[in-house]
């Protein structure tokens, strides 16, 4: 699985790819949209409105095979001025990754500081990096510790793609690999 290519061909590591098996069941996907790629949401995110408040778009949207059980996961993509404020809701358990990272049975999101020349507007940018399962909410099924785990292993293969792409100054502050031990709170 080394080397899978999602999201208009962006690659993802072999632990996000076989994350992603253990989030859908599925081990190959449908392609994604020309446009839906690291590289392109990195230049809307660094085009953002370089002045106060919350810029956010889609990175891409990843499909199972058509003739196989429907799951949808959006990565998603999230500037904002400040830093993470307050207290998670009870279903996320705190990881330490990047600013904040945070993780469930149905999503994770990865947030890093990122100094680069690339971004317009005050420094360092706060970004997230989300993904979640999309349309209609289920109950997720499997093991809820490695369901924890894979959404957050692909957030953090989405998080350090974005970082590089973005030129951010160490990664963002990420690790070549997820730390999946919950932070003490």
């Amino acid at each position: 699985m080394a080397g899978t290519r999602l999201c208009g061909g962006s690659a993802v590591t072999a632990d996000a790819a076989e994350a992603l098996e253990v989030i859908t069941g599925a081990s190959r996907f449908e392609a994604s949209a020309e446009k839906s790629t690291i590289a392109h949401a990195a230049q809307e995110l660094s085009g953002g409105s370089g002045g106060a408040g919350t810029v956010d778009g889609d990175v891409c949207r990843i499909y199972t095979p058509v003739g196989t059980p429907e799951v949808e996961l959006r990565i998603t993509w999230l500037r904002s001025d400040g830093t993470p404020a307050g207290d998670p809701a009870p279903k996320f358990t705190v990881l330490p990754m990047g600013e904040r990272a945070l993780t469930s049975t149905d999503g994770a999101v990865i947030r890093f500081a990122c100094r680069s020349a690339e971004l317009t507007g005050s420094a360092p940018a706060h970004v997230d990096i989300g993904v979640e399962r999309g349309g209609m909410p289920t109950e997720p099924e499997g093991d809820p510790d490695e369901l924890k785990d894979a959404y957050a292993t692909v957030a953090h293969s989405f998080s350090l793609a974005m970082a590089r792409e973005l030129g951010c100054e160490n990664d963002g502050g990420l690790e070549p690999r997820p730390s999946l031990d919950p932070a003490p709170r």
